[in-house]
This record gives structure tokens, sequence and C-alpha cells, in this order.
């Protein structure tokens, strides 16, 4: 005598997976189950896709600011607390000399008045030594036009290309700085007013920075601003910004002196802080679409379920077990959820891989600018993959799938055959 198949079938038999793919196949009578089916696909890869797309957008962005930000900045800032800075060489030379540092760069940082023949504005003046300049990358690599070439004895500047752009400048043209704090004279403090060559025109990708940003020689700089002999503050670049809280322990103790020392997580704490907000709320957001989307599961299983009570009512009598039939259910519930997930991320990525392309491709079909760079900062649409948050978004839409199909198939588990059969 043969033993019953509840003894002998094992959990995801074959049996099981053919009624589950049955269940979703398309068939006139279910048409509305197969309809609610398909939207909550296409609702999964959806927000699978657009989750995928704007937290790597929102990668990208921040990436490429903090990458330009600090680029241009530094990672470590040190001013003096008791005394000026007139050892900033020696206090430079030991710190170049820490581990993990990749340049030093002594400034004087200071606000002026700019203006041309064309035009007027304001400027944020860097006065830096003609050996630095070379070995700031987002400056020296980003010339557009002239040279940093003898920079120091030049006598002339370095700006932006917005602001080349905003003043009409070229190289060789001629700036005009102004400041209020200027020599001391019987009637007060006379601005001082100071007209330099154009030597170079950088473009830096940020807009803010490219409209605003000067360099000049560090000994003008001291002379410009009366400072002589010192400098503003010391900015410190590391190699690896993960590394930072050991690098700022050598630094003062390579300093040698009482330093204010602070980093670009505490300088820049408020904005990058804004950004990771605005990440997280954009994953909850968009989030709820997935969510939505499974919940649209929930309710086609359970009018599946409805549908095939009297084909569970048979399977139950013909002994397949309650295990057995909550499996099928559950396998036909998730397979949609999978499906969707799969095919969501694969166009997430395809978008996120191509964000730029994208982007370019609707501007000139539109004829529009998507993001000037005046609003959004950055001049183009930068995106950045980050694997563990592609496997966690995909985990978050598998499990909701799954949970999604646990009660259709818990109801279609606890069904009675006999009931079923009466009224089914």
């Amino acid at each position: 005598m043969s033993s019953s198949p509840e003894k002998n079938t094992r959990p995801f038999a074959p049996f099981e997976w053919m009624l589950a793919g049955r269940y979703l196949r398309t068939r006139r009578r279910e048409g509305f189950v197969s309809v609610i089916a398909l939207f909550s696909f296409l609702g999964i890869m959806l927000g699978v896709a657009v989750l995928i797309t704007v937290i790597s957008l929102l990668n990208g962005f921040r990436h490429d600011l903090q990458e330009r930000l600090l680029g241009l900045s530094g990672h470590v800032f040190i001013g003096a607390i008791d005394s000026p800075l007139t050892d900033y060489a020696a206090v430079s030379d030991r710190i170049s000399k820490v581990p993990g540092v990749a340049l030093v760069l002594p400034m004087i940082e200071g606000q002026v008045s700019v203006s041309s023949p064309s035009g007027y504005g304001g400027a944020l003046v860097r006065g830096v030594r003609g050996s630095d300049i070379v070995g700031i990358k987002a400056v020296a690599g980003s010339l557009q036009a002239g040279t940093l070439a003898n920079f120091e004895n030049s006598g002339g500047v370095a700006i932006g290309m917005r602001m080349a752009n905003n003043l009409a400048l070229q190289v060789g043209d001629t700036i005009t700085l102004m400041t209020p704090k200027g020599a001391s004279t019987p009637f007060g403090v006379a601005p001082r007013i100071k007209s330099y060559p154009v030597i170079a025109i950088f473009e830096l990708g940020l807009a803010d920075l490219d409209a605003t940003m000067l360099y000049m020689p560090l000994a003008e700089a001291q002379s410009f601003f009366d400072r002589e002999g010192t400098v503003s503050l010391i900015n410190v670049f590391l190699d690896d910004t993960d590394k930072t809280d050991r690098a700022v322990a050598a630094i003062d103790v390579a300093a040698d002196r009482p330093l204010m020392i602070t980093d670009w997580r505490q300088r820049n704490r408020t904005f990058f802080g804004a950004l990771q907000v605005q990440r997280k709320l954009a994953f909850i957001v968009v989030g709820l679409v997935v969510l939505v989307a499974a919940l649209n599961i929930i309710s086609g299983m359970i009018m599946l379920v409805k549908d095939k009570s009297s084909d569970i009512a048979i399977l139950r009598t013909m002994g397949a077990t309650r295990g057995a039939v909550m499996r099928i259910f559950l396998m036909t519930g998730a397979s949609i959820g999978v499906a969707g997930t799969i095919a969501g991320t694969i166009l997430g990525l395809v978008i996120a891989f191509n964000a730029e392309e994208i982007q370019g491709f609707i501007e000139r079909l539109t004829n529009t600018t998507l993001f000037p760079p005046e609003v959004y900062l950055l001049d183009h649409l930068s995106s950045r993959v980050v694997a563990s948050d592609v496997f966690l978004v995909v985990l978050m839409a598998l499990t909701l799938s799954l949970l999604a199909t646990l009660y259709p198939s818990w109801q279609a588990a606890r069904l009675d055959p006999v009931q079923a059969l009466r009224y089914g």
C-alpha cells in the first residue's frame, strides 16, 4: 500500500511550482485578477527603479559636491589662537611630514569687490604660494585659459570662469580689486584699490565658486590686506578623508604650538547633514510607492484565493497539505514581487549609469536646461551607484512582497474543503 501524498511530498515540490505558474498565467475568467497582478508588478518595478535612481543621483550630488569643495578648501583647517601665524612656513614644513598629508597650504583669505569696464561684483580672494597653487588639483586641473607657471612672481591673479564671463574678462585683461580695510589716515581708514592682470581662468564646476573665487600670490595678498609676514590660516589636504581623526591628532602634535584645528566634517556639518536628511526622506517617500504596490499584491491574491476556492478544495481532498496550499499561493504572490524587483533593479541601474546621457537627450529634445547650475550648484547631473544601497532597496522590495503574500496564502491554507465545494 502506498504512502499518502501528505507524507511523501516535500516542500516546494514540482507540482507546487507548476500550480503557482498556472495561477500566474492570464485567463479570460480571471482577467481582473491578472490586471491587479500586472499593476502590482509595474508598481514594484517602477518603485524600485525610481528608488535606485533617486538614491544614486543624491549619492552622486553629495560625492561631487564634497570632492569639489574639499578639493578646493582642504580637509583640515588650522588657525592661530594666542599669536599670529608668523611662523607659518616652519609650521607648514613640520605638518607636511605627517603621514597621510598630501598638501599644506598657508593662505591669506579676504573678501573684496571686483570690477572691470564691463561690470562689478564680489570675490573671495585667496593668497597662496606659487609652489602650492599647482598642487590644488581643483584649480590646476581645470584651467580653461592662461597658465599658473611663475605664479609667485607674475603679479597677476587667477579667476573663475563665471567671474570672467560676468566681467567680460580674458587672459591679459585687468581686474580691479577694492577692500574697505586699507591704509589708516587722519580721516579714518581709506579703501585700498589696486588693479591686476588676469593670468589664468579656471572652471571648478561649482557655479557659486566659479563666480566668486580669485587667487593671487601670497606676498601680494599679504601686502594688499596689510598682513605682512603672516597668514590667515593653514589648510591641509589629506590622502584619505576616512583617516581624518588620526591625521588631526598627528597634526596637532607636529605643529608644536597652540593652534585651533578643525576638520571638514565640523565646517560642513550642517550642509552635509541636510543632504543626508534629504537622502533619507527620499528613500522613505519613494519607498511608499513599493509599499503601495505590495498592498496591491494583497488585494490581487485575496481575489485569486476566492476565485480558486474550488481548486483548493479539490487539492485538499486529493491529499495536499495546508502547507502545500500555502506555499503554492506564497510562490504565486512572491513571483510578482521578485519579477518586479528584478525588472526594477535592471531599469534603475540602466538609468543611474546613463543619467548624464539621458539628461543631455531630454535637454536637446526640449531645448531647455533641466538643472541650471545657478540653482543646483553643480554644472551637470551626476550619479553614483553604491552596491549597499542597491542591496537595501532590493531587500526592502523583496521583504514587502513576501510579507504581502503571507495573509492571502494563510487564508487559502485554512480554507475548509467541504464549505468550498458546497458554496464554490
